[in-house]
């Protein structure tokens, strides 16, 4: 069982550094406004935009919108198979 723990904990160090990656790449752009402090609250808006601005500028989606995505579903399914077993 400490084994999905650490996987739950380095999942979610991921997940910090894919938003933080996304957060400074909408930063340089001024596509963002909110307070770093508050970045949580607006995550799910933040993750949107950067997957729309890398497709119109590259033709395909971010590489950190996929690394935030999976970590979050990865934190997500090892924290439910922890709670449940």
């Amino acid at each position: 069982m400490e084994l999905f723990i650490v996987l739950v904990l380095v999942a979610m160090v991921v997940y910090v550094f894919a938003t933080i990656q996304i957060y400074m790449f909408l930063q340089k752009r001024n596509l963002t406004k909110a307070n770093f402090l508050l970045i949580n609250f607006y995550i799910f808006h933040y993750v949107d935009v950067y997957k729309r601005v890398t497709k119109e500028e590259t033709g395909k989606i971010g590489s950190m919108y996929y690394t935030w995505l999976i970590s979050v579903n990865f934190a997500l399914a090892c924290f439910l198979i922890y709670v449940l077993f």
